[in-house]
């Protein structure tokens, strides 16, 4: 078997290519998948044990060989490189441009809505607290609705977590802003869930906020129609359900008319004519108090959606997961240019 490993290597050394084909043909024959050198390999196991490491060695001597010859060979067929420098000048070409996620086209479009009704937009630390994520919104360590969030906890630190909801924004915003207050709250939160098709770990939240004298439940409806018939068109219509959390009181889930079906019942609002988009509420007092906002002459809503939720609705999206696999295929459909 050396022998034939002796031809090969003499075989190499005489090679000389006339054109990129024939180097192509050589690669092939050696080192391809049904080449020689593979062939060789497959014959190790037959030889006799104190031959193997001699063997085994010529192998390898003769595959980095093939090898070095390829690459030898293959940049003398290659079009030289253009030294012709660029013109920095010339007109760029807008076709292969990019488009904005469809998260953010979502975010955009909400912040934009909320805006022109006086909400500006505030920002907060997305590594939290205790006090901030749970205990200023009226949930204490032994609250049982902390069970409802399935947090990141810091090991090391229990009282250090990735957020939960952007609410902790509105926290801070409290303690250092004095009412009248009218912020919007968009970002990123975590929550150990499993990942599926309508749930995953990592989602994105706009939670908005008004505090002044007087404000009334009324004003939060009035509030949320304008945000569904600026997002889903001037048809659309809401309905408010009873619903529970610690930081609000009273609390609502807000349904959105089925753009799909004009309410008249499908598959995708399972053929109640709506769909759930939000939840609100008027803010709970001990909230205020623990902001450092006098809840007997202020009173406030607070509302929170998420995004993806609102954009599978907008963009008929049925699996959460494509907004995180970065697929060019699903992404180049929201390119506006197309």
């Amino acid at each position: 078997m050396l022998e034939t490993v002796q031809v090969l290597l003499k075989e190499m050394g005489v090679f000389s290519p006339k054109s990129k084909k024939e180097v192509e043909e050589f690669r092939l024959r050696y080192l391809g998948k049904n080449g020689k050198i593979n062939e060789l390999f497959d014959t190790f196991k037959n030889v006799p044990n104190e031959s193997k490491k001699e063997f085994g060695q010529a192998i390898n001597t003769l595959k980095q060989n093939a090898q070095k010859k390829v690459e030898a060979f293959k940049g003398r067929f290659e079009a030289p490189k253009s030294s012709e420098k660029i013109d920095s000048t010339r007109p760029v070409n807008l076709n292969s441009l990019g488009s904005r996620h469809p998260i953010s086209l979502i975010r955009n479009e909400i912040v934009s809505a909320f805006s022109r009704v006086g909400f500006s937009v505030s920002e907060g630390p997305e590594i939290e607290d205790d006090w901030h994520n749970f205990s200023a919104l009226n949930l204490p360590e032994e609250h049982p609705a902390r069970d409802m969030q399935d947090t990141f906890f810091i090991q090391s630190n229990p009282n250090i977590l990735l957020r939960t909801h952007t609410s902790s924004v509105q926290v801070r915003y409290m303690n250092d802003n004095k009412p009248p207050i009218r912020t919007l709250s968009p970002g990123r939160v975590y929550r150990n869930e499993a990942i599926s098709a309508r749930a995953h770990c990592i989602f994105h939240q706009v939670e908005g906020l008004y505090i002044d004298e007087n404000v009334s439940f009324a004003d939060l409806k009035q509030c949320l129609l304008y945000f569904a018939k600026e997002m889903f068109g001037d048809k659309t219509k809401i309905r408010l359900r009873p619903s529970y959390f610690p930081f609000t009181e009273p609390s609502a889930e807000v349904d959105v008319s089925c753009n799909i079906c004009n309410s008249k019942g499908c598959n995708v609002c399972k053929n109640t004519g709506y769909l759930e988009i939000l939840g609100c509420g008027m803010v709970d007092p001990n909230v205020l108090e623990n902001c450092g906002i006098d809840s007997k002459k202020y009173t406030g809503f607070a509302f929170g959606m998420g995004i993806e939720r609102i954009a599978m609705l907008k963009y008929g999206v049925k699996d959460l997961r494509l907004f995180f696999e970065n697929d060019v295929r699903f992404l180049k459909q929201f390119d506006k240019s197309v």
